[in-house]
């Protein structure tokens, strides 16, 4: 059987993963297998695409889609997930990063440009993404974050080392955080929010291969990490530092409220790039 070319591995991959994702999700899925296995980016597909590929990295791309057909996310699947320019590594511990959360980080670095060695942290980092896009971003960061998640920690340990960044990861549990006075400049969390009513919603993918505890809250508790957050971000951030969180945004009234009522003012809410309330921000 003779090679395929890189075009004609394109077009197989697109038609095999079509059924399950859809035209478009397929196209994107196998543009991110083409880049991971073989390094191959869409650029190449376009003047490359005559090249031949060897039949072992054809049969891994197959091996590949073949599990992405099976419901398996596309990240987990080839073991990274692109975020603000950088590949992490992932895997069924962590949540795979997401376009939302790139918005956060977005604030946080243009809200201060123009500062320096600010004091950092991180609060449930999972795969370390926030930590590192700030560390790397951010002019001589100091950047700590904070998981309860011994697989997490893990990840986000080697992504901060591939990376070459400083980050520094600690087992905390949010729930249970000690006072810490006047020690960040900024503290940063995308908890889980999403209520549990709207997990029939979701995609299966997410559902059934992301962690639950790092996307599911109680009906009767949507804050439930947020309020312990912000306990503690009252008495650890610096005068005039700043809370950052990544929200729900059925719960936006709720987040105002609650963060009033811990004592931070200046409360901020932005839109993300398809126009829901997505990040909200508050100072000491």
């Amino acid at each position: 059987m003779a090679q395929l070319t890189v075009s004609e591995l394109y077009r197989e991959l697109i038609a095999t993963l079509a059924p399950s994702l859809g035209e478009r999700e397929a196209k994107s899925a196998a543009r991110v297998i083409l880049e991971d296995v073989r390094g191959i980016s869409p650029t190449d597909i376009i003047i490359n695409g005559h090249r031949t590929v060897e039949d072992i990295t054809a049969n891994r791309v197959r091996r590949i889609a073949d599990a992405v057909i099976d419901g398996e996310p596309v990240q987990y699947a080839v073991g990274s997930a692109r975020f603000y320019g950088m590949d992490f590594l992932v895997s069924p511990a962590v949540l795979i990063p997401r376009p939302e959360t790139e918005g956060l980080v977005d604030m946080i670095v243009k809200d201060y440009a123009d500062r320096s060695d600010l004091k950092v942290l991180d609060c449930g980092t999972g795969s370390g993404c926030i930590a590192i896009a700030l560390a790397r971003n951010l002019a001589f960061a100091d950047v700590d974050a904070i998981d309860i998640s011994d697989a997490a920690i893990e990840v986000a340990n080697v992504n901060a080392k591939v990376l070459k960044t400083s980050v520094k990861v600690y087992k905390r549990d949010i729930m249970t955080l000690k006072p810490d006075n006047e020690r960040y400049d900024i503290i940063v969390s995308n908890p889980p929010y999403i209520s549990e009513t709207e997990a029939a919603e979701m995609d299966k993918r997410v559902k059934d291969h992301e962690p639950r505890t790092a996307l599911f809250v109680p009906d009767d508790n949507p804050l439930q990490f947020y309020r312990p957050i912000a306990e503690y971000a009252s008495v650890a951030l610096k005068s005039g530092g700043a809370l950052y969180f990544e929200i729900n945004p059925r719960f936006v009234d709720e987040m105002k409220s609650m963060l009033a009522q811990s004592g931070f003012n200046n409360i901020d809410t932005q839109r993300d790039y398809i126009g829901r309330y997505r990040y909200i921000k508050a100072s000491k």
